[in-house]
């Protein structure tokens, strides 16, 4: 069962689960048409217990991927209460049901956002990643008290086709693609920018491997890139003269500036990034230019 299964992760991850031949169910708050799609709809809300109860008990999913929840890196106060349902509540029920089902697994998404280990005096630089951070926490009491088989996964900066306009890459890619030019915080913030398709294979490793339960894996690529460098290769891909507009937006107070350390994913999944960020790009961009009339 993969929760959140019509957003960007979970869309992919729902697609190729699928095209290996398991039995997906993907949960969404939205009323979904099935047609020929082989993913098994359902319609509702992890924030809702009894609702959760029942679908999970119906179901006995043998995985469950939790993508679920409010997303914005925003840190308006707004967005405390929606954060707190959305990603902590509905984290707790699920760990709650999961392990009185039996759940072979559950893999939780974390953030890049959340404080790294040792630095837990650290305050979160949003309510996501708060909600991110306390959903994390729980996640290690249910593994240490109750046994419960869950795995945390951060993917870090994940890109590609599908992406949410909103998003950083898709919002540049299609303003250049309009001739327009994008509007941009200094862009001297730096990320660890990784594949979606490789994100991918590091989630499917997570919900089959034996042995893991309790850790928590980093998937990116380990390296940094500037948002003014990533928008520089962006500009350079499409080959277009627009000038994005740097300065334009303020930066976000407080923002994490990590790699991922991925040497927990390599030893314990096997797992490495396979598509270099200039590739990725290329592939994203490619997409976006087929389907700039859906997207704009």
């Amino acid at each position: 069962m993969v929760t959140g299964a019509r957003g960007f992760l979970g869309s992919h991850l729902c697609r190729r689960l699928s095209e290996s031949g398991a039995e997906v169910y993907g949960l969404s708050r939205t009323e979904q048409e099935g047609g020929a799609d082989p993913i098994r709809w359902k319609q509702g809300s992890l924030e809702d217990f009894e609702m959760a109860n029942g679908l999970l008990h119906t179901v006995k999913p043998d995985v469950v991927y939790h993508l679920a929840g409010h997303v914005t890196a925003a840190p308006n106060m707004e967005h405390v209460l929606p954060t707190f349902h959305s990603l902590l509540v509905s984290t707790v029920n699920l760990l709650t049901l999961a392990t009185q089902i039996g759940c072979r697994r559950v893999v939780l998404i974390g953030s890049l956002t959340e404080p790294k280990a040792g630095r837990l005096d650290q305050a979160p630089g949003s309510p996501y990643a708060a909600a991110k951070w306390a959903g994390s926490a729980y996640a290690r009491m249910f593994k240490e008290l109750y046994q419960t088989p869950v795995v945390i996964v951060r993917p870090f900066m994940v890109y590609g086709p599908g992406q949410d306009q909103r998003k950083l890459i898709p919002y540049v890619a299609t303003s250049l693609l309009q001739g327009e030019a994008p509007k941009l915080s200094s862009g001297q913030w730096k990320a660890d920018w990784v594949y979606v398709s490789d994100v991918i294979d590091g989630l499917i490793e997570a919900g089959q491997r034996p042995g893991i339960e309790g850790g928590t894996i980093e998937l990116g690529s380990g390296t940094l890139v500037s948002v003014q460098d990533l928008v520089r290769q962006i500009v350079e891909l499409l080959g277009s003269s627009v000038q994005p507009l740097f300065g334009s937006l303020a930066d976000r107070p407080l923002e994490e500036v990590h790699a991922a350390d991925v040497s927990a994913a390599y030893s314990t999944l096997g797992w490495k990034p396979k598509t270099p960020l200039k590739e990725g790009l290329k592939q994203t961009l490619n997409w976006y230019e087929k389907h700039l009339g859906v997207c704009s």
